[in-house]
């Protein structure tokens, strides 16, 4: 529809948000709405997230099976990882019956993050210049106005891999995963995102041991917080020619 209020036909893709249960090790562990495309990635960027492994190699298998309604993506860890994988369903368990209530659940939800043992060698003319070329590598969302994306950026901020998902935790986890199956590393790059810097995408940054994180939109005050104990800078609301560093 036009300013003017006249309304002509036009055909227009949609981004695709539906329903992806993950199973890890036989267990129902969550449900995510997810954009069901690289799949693979995102579970294996999921398990690093959720702390249910240490490196690519406690995964055995990742199986992606569609469903009547969704996609069922089976997850198979080494047996020496099933403990982590019980002991979290059980938190989640708890979790999701009334929100976060209760010391041990509080303690789970912010548990410590491991500090950063690397560094970003980009600049700031860097990092805008990553920006201003992200969505020459988002076709999913030149196609839809509807998907966030995940970057994963050189020094000079050369945009050497991207990932697309309506939701961006799920964006994140794709990238990592995809890194982490490719054999990729930051080598003093940075991680650049679409959405705004919450608190989870800062934990998702330091469990991969992203450099840096930016992101095109604010920070929240936990997302600043939690980003100070280890170490992660953060660089915010990348617009145009300035952006925020804490």
């Amino acid at each position: 529809m036009a300013a003017s209020g006249d309304a002509t036909g036009q055909d227009r893709a949609i981004a695709i948000e539906a329903p992806v249960a993950i199973e890890i090790n036989g267990l129902g562990y969550a449900v995510l709405m997810a954009t069901p495309v690289d799949l693979n990635d995102l579970a294996y960027g999921f398990v690093l997230a959720e702390r249910l492994i240490d490196t690519p190699g406690d995964v055995i298998e990742v199986a992606v099976h569609p469903v009547a309604a969704g996609t069922l993506l089976r997850v198979t860890l080494t047996p020496d990882r099933h403990h982590r994988v019980a002991d979290r369903v059980r938190h989640r368990v708890s979790e999701s019956s009334c929100g976060l209530c209760g010391i041990e659940n509080l303690e789970q939800a912010l548990r410590p993050l491991p500090a950063l043992s690397v560094s970003s060698n980009a600049t700031p003319a860097a990092i805008l210049a990553a920006a201003a070329t992200l969505r020459d590598h988002q076709p999913l969302a030149r196609a839809t106005g509807a998907t966030h994306a995940a970057a994963l950026c050189a020094a000079d901020g050369t945009i050497r891999l991207l990932r697309e998902d309506v939701g961006r935790h799920n964006g994140f986890d794709k990238l990592i995963g995809a890194m982490r199956r490719s054999g990729l590393d930051w080598d003093g790059g940075f991680a650049l995102l679409s959405s705004r810097c919450s608190f989870e995408l800062v934990e998702k940054a330091v469990l991969a041991q992203c450099p840096l994180l930016a992101t095109l939109s604010a920070a929240t005050t936990l997302a600043i917080d939690r980003a100070a104990q280890a170490g992660l800078p953060l660089r915010t609301l990348v617009r145009g020619d300035a952006m925020l560093a804490t």
